[in-house]
């Protein structure tokens, strides 16, 4: 068997970046920057004022408090969006909104709050020191600055700061297409009949599912019977793709059938067996450019084989800066023992005190326990060669995404 950190340096050696394409801002959430992004402006434009108020000067107001108003003449209005053709001069406010332009001349605003109104006048009633209340040009973002780095994930704040710099448009890598195939005859799809020994087909589901988690988009072909022919057929669909993501049919009794339908094809084959619970039969190879992932078919043992592997793999291809999951260190809360002189990946829950993270293994582990990995939100990693972890102990979890 191959460790799971020669199989992962095995599989992204062979993976090469799709491409790059330019998307609007409104299609450009959760893909892979594909550039640096490079403002052209500051924001804010010019300094304005972060609160409805009086602008003026801090001078005249430096004896102003509740019992000791101090009056000024209201000279002139600005709202957010104008600017004002006047320069404030001592002894007068400047009616501002939130936003709008500090005038020439003022170097404070004064919150409405600490105002009264006396005619044309105001009556402030405290103090306001130099800059108060001034949100300065370039305070969030400066021209020349690098807002963004390429590789990164675009989230919706990334996209508002695309659109606070006037980015109508951007460069993201290209995702690939990902065909998803069940293998087994004891599987149908949700429509399908369910009785007796059958099962339905949740690992292609889930599989799609991670597979637009991670960036990418899958393509679906449902599910191959047991049979050389079948398999062919299912696999020739799945050569208009970028990448070919099978599960079930790689253990040791049903190998054969794939392997011999993959070669026909023109397979390179890897590596088939890895040292890692769940999940020790998979199988890596390619047709051609094209990476061929043969999972387990057993849904917890597929789901963590994906993420240890497919993932980075996809990720490697959009240029992402993150490939796998992140990993925290935690306290384990509980001692841990196994037998088997493999990688374990268990189910498990991450807590955050103040910083500092605790973890618990799931009561239940095992491959076919789904409902365990659907209430974790992380996966302990057991490392290859410790048989004991004691409780207290610092170990490494990755995190699963929401």
């Amino acid at each position: 068997m191959i460790t799971v950190e020669d199989a992962l340096a095995s599989i992204l050696a062979k993976i090469k970046f799709k491409g790059i394409e330019r998307v609007s801002l409104e299609q450009a959430l959760g893909r892979i920057l594909a550039e640096d992004v490079v403002s052209g402006r500051n924001n804010p434009p010019l300094d304005n004022s972060a609160m409805d108020g009086y602008a003026l000067i801090a001078e005249d107001v430096k004896s102003a408090g509740p019992d000791n108003s101090v009056r000024l003449k209201m000279a002139d209005s600005i709202a957010a969006g104008y600017e004002s053709d006047r320069t404030l001069q001592r002894g007068e406010a400047f009616r501002i909104m939130t936003g709008a332009p500090v005038p020439q001349g003022a170097d404070c605003v004064i919150m409405q709050e600490d105002t009264e109104k006396d005619g044309d006048d105001i009556l402030c009633l405290d103090r306001a020191e130099v800059g108060e209340n001034i949100r300065l040009a370039g305070e969030d973002v400066k021209v020349g600055e690098t807002v963004m780095e390429k590789g990164i994930q675009l989230l919706p704040s990334h996209i508002g700061m695309l659109a606070v710099i006037g980015r109508s448009s951007i460069a993201v890598a290209q995702k690939p297409t990902v065909a998803v195939l069940s293998t087994g005859d004891e599987i149908v799809d949700l429509d399908g009949d369910a009785t007796g020994p059958r099962i339905y087909n949740s690992n292609g589901y889930m599989l799609s599912a991670q597979i637009k988690a991670a960036g990418a988009d899958p393509v679906y072909l449902g599910i191959a019977q047991d049979t050389e022919e079948d398999l062919m057929k299912h696999f020739e669909w799945a050569l208009n793709c970028d990448v070919l993501v099978s599960s079930g049919g790689v253990s040791v009794g049903d190998y054969d059938l794939v392997k011999a339908s993959l070669d026909k094809l023109g397979n390179e084959m890897s590596f088939w067996k890895v040292a890692m619970k769940p999940g020790k039969p998979l199988a890596f190879g390619r047709i051609g450019p094209r990476p061929v992932f043969g999972l387990p078919g057993n849904p917890v043992s597929s789901f963590v084989s994906f993420e240890q592997f497919v993932r980075p793999a996809l990720r490697k291809m959009m240029g992402a800066n993150q490939l796998g999951l992140k990993q925290v260190q935690a306290r384990l809360t509980e001692t841990i023992t196994k037998r088997t002189k493999r990688v374990h990946f268990m189910s498990a829950e991450l807590v955050s005190d103040n910083g500092e993270y605790s973890v618990s293994p799931a009561r239940v582990q095992g491959s076919g326990v789904l409902k365990s990995a659907m209430n974790a939100n992380g996966l302990l990693v057991f490392p290859l060669d410790r048989e004991e972890i004691k409780s207290g102990e610092i170990v490494s979890v990755q995190m699963l995404e929401a």
